[in-house]
């Protein structure tokens, strides 16, 4: 029999990629899809009274309050999504013998605001914001409730459901920003890892059907930049004629802090699963897809 896995948030820019992946490889898992019309994390009990009544073996949660500005005004409702929402979907989990893979991000980092060495799985978690401490709760709780928790942290995804909707993803906002103005300033002090969905999903779906051991695990592509970096590279490889400048973090404002470092260490998953590509090739890659890619 195959195995089941529920899915979380399956409409997001992860989500999406682990259906499209799911059903390129042939269907080695049976794969349901969860939306938020069926769960409202956000409603008491939810998880409970709808997951606690499904047969699965498996619950995957790509799904999360992830507008990072918004939650320093609406903290509360970032937390029972964020956190005590997973902590209900590790005890469903832990009741029904399940494993639970649980999608965090590199914003549970960002204290060490000099740190220049990438971050490994057992560095300490340090929160700059109201959504990194969300998420860093939700991760303790999804390993205190359930022995058989799989923590997948990832950075600033771009995916080819994030291109529309919301203001797009970020390669989208650039290369629209660039035809409509011209010219654009992007902040240069401010380090991550560049992650393209389908990637992450790729590694979800390989943890799913070769299995893996429970514990953290960092999915990101390899290598690292500066929103500006990303940018320019963006623009370069979009053929997009537009002036990219850097800026620093004080000139472009935010209700939430941004990590000003918060580069992730991909060893860990590598080794389990194969190498993850550059951030460059996973670019190029993503245009091309998009019909972005300059010949």
């Amino acid at each position: 029999m195959r195995r089941r896995a529920l899915l979380l948030g399956p409409d997001g820019q992860l989500g999406s990629e682990i259906r499209r992946a799911h059903a390129a490889s042939g269907g080695a898992i049976e794969l349901i899809p969860l939306g938020r019309d069926k769960l409202d994390l956000a409603e008491r009990g939810a998880v409970e009274r709808v997951a606690g009544g499904l047969d699965f073996d498996v619950l995957v949660n790509c799904a999360g309050f992830t507008r990072v500005d918004d939650a320093e005004d609406e903290a509360a409702l970032a937390f029972k999504v964020n956190a005590h929402a997973v902590e209900a979907m590790a005890r469903v989990c832990s009741a029904r013998r399940a494993r639970f893979v649980h999608v965090s991000t590199d914003y549970v980092f960002g204290g060490d605001a000099g740190r220049r060495r990438p971050l490994r799985e057992e560095d300490p978690t340090a929160p700059v914001n109201v959504y990194g401490a969300s998420k860093a709760m939700g991760e303790s709780l999804a390993r205190l409730g359930c022995d058989d928790a799989v923590i997948v942290r990832t950075a600033s995804l771009f995916g080819v459901a994030g291109a529309a909707g919301r203001g797009g993803n970020f390669v989208e906002s650039v290369i629209r920003s660039a035809r409509e103005n011209g010219a654009l300033r992007v902040v240069d002090d401010q380090a991550m890892s560049p992650t393209a969905a389908a990637d992450v999903a790729e590694v979800v779906l390989k943890m799913l059907v070769q299995g893996c051991e429970p514990g953290l695990y960092h999915a990101v592509n390899s290598g690292a930049s500066t929103w500006f970096e990303f940018a320019r590279a963006i623009l370069r490889r979009a053929g997009a004629e537009a002036a990219v400048m850097p800026c620093a973090t004080r000139d472009h404002p935010a209700r939430a802090v941004r990590p000003r470092y918060s580069v992730l260490d991909n060893a860990r998953v590598s080794a389990a699963f194969g190498p993850m590509p550059a951030w460059p090739d996973a670019l190029d890659r993503y245009l091309r897809a998009r019909g972005h890619l300059a010949a």
